[in-house]
């Protein structure tokens, strides 16, 4: 075998390789055996009849075909290894020559992983913030855990900040034209909580069941969603019920019902120290976060497009399952948020996602060999045991080769971020 290597770009390669009568006889005589278990010629056994009489046969054409496959998935993979590439996608290949079983030469052009500079994280250093937590913070943790466990008794009178109503509600444009995203059926919303827009819940307070009334509001122009900021809508509002939001007291019985605390003081104590620990690991992760911005900042290499459009694509799955959990399509969420086409959306919104993705990936990546980190299977097993045990109902999906290669780059990288915060915090 004889390989030329052509550098097309920083990201693309094409090989191109000879192969001679030896080797492609090498092949034939490979396949003519894997086809002779399905040949019967007379005077032999299945199987045992010699190779030349199994290639009188069978037919020449998926002989041939049978070569030709073989040897280019075997000296492309051999010449790849030889060149030592980082392929990130299977090669196109073309033909330029097959004289059959005598020469073979084909080109093999396929996307790699980008030479990388990387920075020297070794100089990027960190303080992390220590975490504080307020009586004010414990306070609203448990009028949380009041509120979960509050009831609701249905009432005859005024809606009053507390109350939670349940609405129908729907919003039209100056033109009278309904609103993507701005209707709601059987809504519920506590009044006071700052849910919706400013106005909204405070034009419900005085409301009885069965009123209806139209809220004509502004949204704010720093809404999120574009096409919404600073617009005016009417929302037509039907409140369909009324109950009273009756919260526990807040005593030593109400927290021994949250576990084993004998008084509140306790449950206090209990509360604080979760929120420390989960404020304090927020700081780490802020931590890492400017760790990893700043060694990608401090790297280059090219980007992979191949690697883009494999995010985009996973991107956008995420997207389109987030918009059914919202009960909005595509086209209404790009209206909204003012993009003139789904191109632009994803130009716009996507490819700068899926690009951060890719470059993270690719220095992280760096990092895992030049520090030698690996995970072992013992790593593995554990976590995809904690993944089972997580998401019961589709345990046996964390058995496929697939998902336990997924699982194991996510390894790869906390392991990887965990060493470049080791680095920078010491």
């Amino acid at each position: 075998m004889q390989t030329t290597r052509k550098n097309i770009s920083e990201t693309k390669v094409q090989l191109t390789i000879t192969v001679d009568d030896k080797e492609l006889d090498k092949v034939k005589q490979s396949a003519l055996h894997k086809m002779s278990k399905q040949v019967k010629a007379p005077g032999f056994r299945a199987g045992k009849a010699p190779l030349s009489v199994v290639e009188k046969q069978i037919d020449g054409s998926q002989l041939q075909s049978e070569v030709l496959q073989a040897t280019v998935n075997d000296y492309y993979q051999q010449a790849a290894g030889e060149e030592k590439l980082r392929t990130l996608a299977n090669p196109e290949v073309e033909i330029s020559k097959f004289v059959p079983f005598t020469s073979l030469e084909f080109k093999a052009t396929v996307d790699v992983m980008p030479k990388v500079k990387l920075g020297d994280y070794t100089k990027i250093k960190k303080t992390v913030k220590k975490a504080t937590v307020t009586d004010a913070d414990v306070t609203e943790v448990l009028d949380n855990l009041r509120s979960k466990s509050s009831k609701k008794e249905p009432v005859e009178r005024s809606a009053k900040n507390g109350d939670e109503v349940i609405l129908d509600f729907d919003g039209t444009d100056a033109k009278g034209k309904a609103v993507a995203g701005a209707s709601g059926k059987d809504y519920p919303l506590t009044l006071g909580s700052n849910s919706f827009i400013p106005g909204f819940e405070e034009a419900l307070v005085g409301l009885k069941k069965g009123d209806t009334k139209d809220i004509k509001l502004e949204f704010p122009k720093d809404y999120h969603a574009k096409s919404l900021a600073g617009s005016k809508i009417t929302f037509a509002v039907k409140v369909k019920s009324i109950s009273a939001v009756v919260l526990p007291k807040a005593d030593d019985a109400f927290a021994a019902t949250l576990g084993p605390f004998k008084t509140l003081a306790e449950l206090k104590k209990d509360i604080k120290s979760q929120l420390t620990a989960q404020k304090q690991s927020e700081e780490a992760n802020k931590a890492k976060d400017a760790i990893v911005e700043e060694l990608v900042k401090k790297s280059t290499f090219a980007m992979p497009e191949v690697l883009v459009t494999d995010q985009i694509a996973m991107l956008e799955h995420d997207f389109n399952q987030n918009l059914t959990y919202r009960g909005i399509t595509k086209a209404e969420y790009i209206e909204q948020e003012g993009y003139t086409s789904e191109d632009e959306w994803k130009q716009k919104e996507l490819t700068p996602q899926a690009e951060r993705r890719v470059s993270v990936g690719i220095v992280l990546a760096e990092v895992a060999d030049k520090e030698k980190i690996k995970i072992e299977p013992d790593e593995l097993s554990e976590r995809i045991n904690q993944y089972k045990q997580q998401y019961n109902a589709q345990a046996t999906e964390f058995d496929s080769p697939e998902m336990q290669r997924e699982v194991a780059s996510r390894l790869l990288t906390e392991k990887t971020v965990d060493r470049l915060y080791e680095i920078a915090t010491t």
